[in-house]
């Protein structure tokens, strides 16, 4: 008698064959003694009872799977306070696997019909049983079947707490009574931080609903398009018409300051489709059905003006409609509430800087050319230092330039202040009185040369031109491309934007137009002339447009700075930026100058063409977006 029976007095016979193949095999369905496995048997000499044949039974469950999968609390369950504490994961089912991403937005719904808006941050193969699987015999089994067997594993996904979302003014029901699987419609969805454990087990689902979307990401329902929400470079797509997201900034004061007012920074590298995003953002400040209130003494809104630097000279094509956007293109804009088309009202004023020409076939907008007048340098003496004197040469520069104007009265010339210097007599008169030192005049006078290309062109001055500059729901462009010296392109920049930022910020303006109208100064390569440098002339800089970005909001004064190099951009005008559009960037220093989130940092050099994160805290959570495929206006010259 052995462990598995006595089999001492077992004899076979003919049965033996008919239930077993020549090999002694047992056959599918078939007892050894000759019986089938269905058919029970019969006392002897009894006829066998139907009636007590197997059943088929259907392993099956019954219903339909909903959601991903389920919460698991195997590994513990836990919200907390510290995001290092908390530990919320998912178990995902074996024919949900293939779809889910890191950056899903998932819903867990608690028992009484609140639900945890979520987003993956991890994905993980566990091990379902005890085992190895790094052997040489799991090896060549796997290598030598077609598929993987899935269900061998534990397919999990951490899940960050974003927002618990509630419908406000419905009253909670008792555990139990709602699955929260779908949005109620009883009424305003909320959202507040993540106060609840949600329980073991719950149901997990992908967020489709776009309201639940927008309000967990605490995205604006209006406001300026920027481009549609996105995971892993696929738009999120919902059940709704359109299926796609729309994300927008605040604009208006009903949630605070517009954002254009607390300032856009746009970072991205060569080829990464800065100019067309940028170009499609501006297009919608110019939307006639914007406007921004004014105090003026009345109480009236007016259309935002738009000063656009420009050293490509590609956003006069603003003026022009896009060929390549057809029919069915222009119906889906419309159908989202984004502007589109060329704007009629878009002028390119052309500085004239010695004989350099500009030639436009690439754009139809109407061209202004005009002149910097050298009295402009009366109040910012900064633009004629050549970026180079220390402090003391600067105080004698501009004593020189006030007994200068004194002289030659306000409308003074560039040609006349350099014979101004070259007077001798002076300079021994300005030695021996103890204003400027000898050394210190001789410095002066070397580093104001070289601006005679610049200064008083045969031209109108902009001073004469402020009029037609900022014009009240036009777009002004300034073209550089054409001037081969930096030096010269830096001083036209420098002087114009001073120019806007000065009367904006002064309270005995002399253009009033500049001052009542809300403006958007739009500047691409923006790391060319707000860096950060120990001269005079950037010291100076800095501060304006600093003070500039800190008063913007009550002075209705937007900065929208455009750069490939966002490293370089001065810190202290770099913390006055709210919103900041980052698409593709290379460059290790510039993916961590423009201080994103680690996760969509980690994104930055692998984006395509168009995609974009955007951090905007006072807007939304941190995003991921696909911009618009086709520009809303020309770009482009082919």
């Amino acid at each position: 008698m052995s462990d598995l029976g006595d089999f001492t007095d077992y004899e076979g016979g003919a049965d033996e064959t008919s239930a077993s193949g020549d090999d002694g095999v047992v056959a599918e369905g078939a007892a050894a003694d000759g019986t089938t496995a269905t058919e029970p048997m019969a006392d002897e000499g009894e006829p066998a009872d139907e009636s007590l044949e197997f059943e088929t039974v259907d392993v099956s469950p019954a219903g339909k799977d909903r959601g991903i999968g389920v919460l698991s609390a195997s590994e513990g369950l836990t919200i907390s306070e510290d995001p290092d504490d908390t530990n919320l994961r998912a178990y995902v089912t074996v024919a949900n696997r293939s779809s889910v991403r890191i950056g899903k937005y998932l819903l867990v719904p608690y028992p009484d019909g609140e639900r945890l808006f979520c987003r993956i941050t991890a994905l993980e193969y566990a091990q379902e049983f005890r085992t190895d699987d790094a052997t040489e015999i799991h090896a060549r089994r796997a290598m030598r079947q077609r598929g993987i067997d899935e269900q061998d594993f534990k397919f999990m996904a951490t899940l960050e707490p974003v927002a618990v979302l509630f419908e406000e003014g419905v009253a909670r029901g008792p555990p139990g009574q709602s699955s929260g699987d779908e949005p109620s419609d009883g009424g305003e969805l909320k959202r507040r931080m993540t106060d609840r454990v949600p329980k073991p087990e719950t149901v997990v689902r992908p967020a489709t609903d776009k309201s639940e979307i927008k309000t967990g990401l605490k995205m604006p329902e209006d406001g300026v398009f920027l481009g549609h929400l996105a995971v892993g470079g696929e738009r999120v797509r919902t059940a709704a018409e359109p299926p796609t997201i729309d994300y927008r900034l605040k604009d208006d004061y009903d949630a605070g300051d517009p954002l254009v007012f607390r300032h856009t920074l746009v970072a991205g590298g060569t080829g990464s489709g800065k100019t067309h995003g940028s170009k499609n953002i501006l297009r919608q400040y110019l939307d006639a059905e914007r406007t921004y209130p004014v105090e003026s003494g009345e109480d009236r809104e007016v259309q935002a003006a738009v000063v656009q630097f420009d050293p490509q000279d590609e956003y006069a094509q603003m003026h022009d409609d896009n060929p390549n956007l057809d029919d069915d293109g222009r119906r889906r804009l419309e159908g989202e509430g984004v502007a589109y088309g060329g704007h009629d009202d878009t002028v390119a004023f052309v500085p004239k800087v010695g004989g350099a020409s500009y030639a436009a076939d690439h754009h139809r907008a109407e061209q202004v050319a005009f002149t910097i007048p050298f009295s402009m340098v009366r109040g910012n003496p900064w633009l004629v230092s050549g970026g180079g004197l220390n402090d003391n040469q600067y105080s004698g520069l501009r004593y020189l330039l006030t007994r200068f104007f004194d002289d030659y009265g306000a409308d003074g010339q560039y040609q006349q202040f350099v014979s101004f210097l070259d007077d001798p007599a002076l300079k021994e008169e300005l030695d021996e009185s103890g204003r400027v030192h000898e050394a210190t005049f001789d410095a002066v006078r070397r580093r104001v040369r070289g601006f005679g290309d610049v200064f008083d062109q045969d031209a109108r001055p902009i001073t004469e031109l402020v009029t037609d500059f900022v014009r009240p729901g036009g777009l002004t462009v300034v073209p550089t491309y054409h001037v081969n010296d930096r030096r010269a392109t830096e001083t036209v920049v420098l002087a114009l934007s001073s120019l806007l930022v000065d009367q904006k910020l002064s309270n005995d303006p002399h253009y009033d137009r500049i001052k009542e109208t809300p403006l958007v100064v739009g500047m691409d390569e923006a790391h060319n002339f707000l860096t950060d440098a120990d001269s005079v002339q950037a010291r100076k800089v800095i501060g304006k447009f600093t003070e500039a970005a800190k008063q913007g909001r009550k002075e209705r004064l937007g900065l929208f700075l455009i750069t490939q190099d966002p490293q370089d951009i001065a810190e202290p005008v770099f913390k006055q930026i709210n919103t900041t559009v980052v698409l593709n960037l290379g460059d290790e220093d510039a993916i961590s100058a423009v201080n994103i989130p680690a996760n969509l940092e980690a994104k930055v050099p692998y984006m395509e063409k168009g995609q974009m994160v955007v951090y905007s805290p006072d807007n939304s959570e941190p995003v991921e977006l696909i911009g618009l495929p086709v520009c809303v206006t020309k770009h482009g010259r082919d």
